[in-house]
């Protein structure tokens, strides 16, 4: 029955992962917020506040 599906005309299921790099970008983010020794609160803003004007001020230069 589910068979007629997979002769030459069936199409491709492309499957990417890209855990080990978003795994390394918040790795290298918290090793960042460590270093600069930020408190809770200027931890807490680097991790919700910062990417999100990181991405306007990039967004604008890619325009």
């Amino acid at each position: 029955m589910g068979s007629e599906n997979c002769g030459k005309n069936a199409p491709g299921i492309k499957i990417e992962q890209h855990s080990l790099a978003g795994m390394g970008w918040i790795a290298a983010w918290l090793f960042t917020i460590g270093y600069l020794h930020l408190g809770f609160w200027k931890g807490f803003c680097a991790i919700v506040v910062w990417p999100y004007f990181i991405g306007v001020h990039v967004s604008t230069l890619v325009r």
